[in-house]
């Protein structure tokens, strides 16, 4: 089997890329390493890839210098989980009440872990997890 390193990007689609990329920058303090009208591409930690698109505006092929990216997009309230150190759990539940984001849920999971669950602009749920919900995390 050949290699496998990881997953790099994460993609959702939103309805207004601009009020999502200020809700990412406001609240997670992700930096844009690229964007125009039809896309955000945020670093997530120095080593993952968090892309918002325009919803609609990936249904055509993109021809680029290097070559064809293929049509994609998606629809519905998505979920993806950031993990985050246990000892930041309380730090992030503050920021969030702070930014006016509130928490639809909190869960204690069996292994010790701990997830705080809210929305996006988009109703996307985002959870922020820290280690002990999966045997491997």
């Amino acid at each position: 089997m050949p290699a496998l390193t990881g997953v790099l990007e994460t993609a959702l689609c939103v309805d207004n890329l601009a009020r999502s990329q200020r809700f990412y920058e406001e609240v997670f303090a992700f930096e844009a390493m690229v964007s125009d009208a039809r896309f955000c591409a945020f670093n997530v930690a120095g080593r993952q890839v968090l892309l918002l698109f325009q919803r609609g505006a990936t249904r055509e092929p993109l021809a680029t210098p290097g070559g064809i990216i293929p049509p994609h997009g998606g629809s519905g309230e998505l979920h993806l989980a950031f993990s985050i150190p246990a000892a930041e759990l309380e730090a992030w539940e503050k920021r969030l009440l702070e930014s006016g984001v509130p928490i639809e849920s909190r869960v204690a999971w069996p292994e010790g872990g701990h997830s705080l669950y809210f929305r996006d602009p988009d109703h996307h749920s985002i959870e922020l997890v820290t280690p002990g919900c999966w045997p491997i995390y």
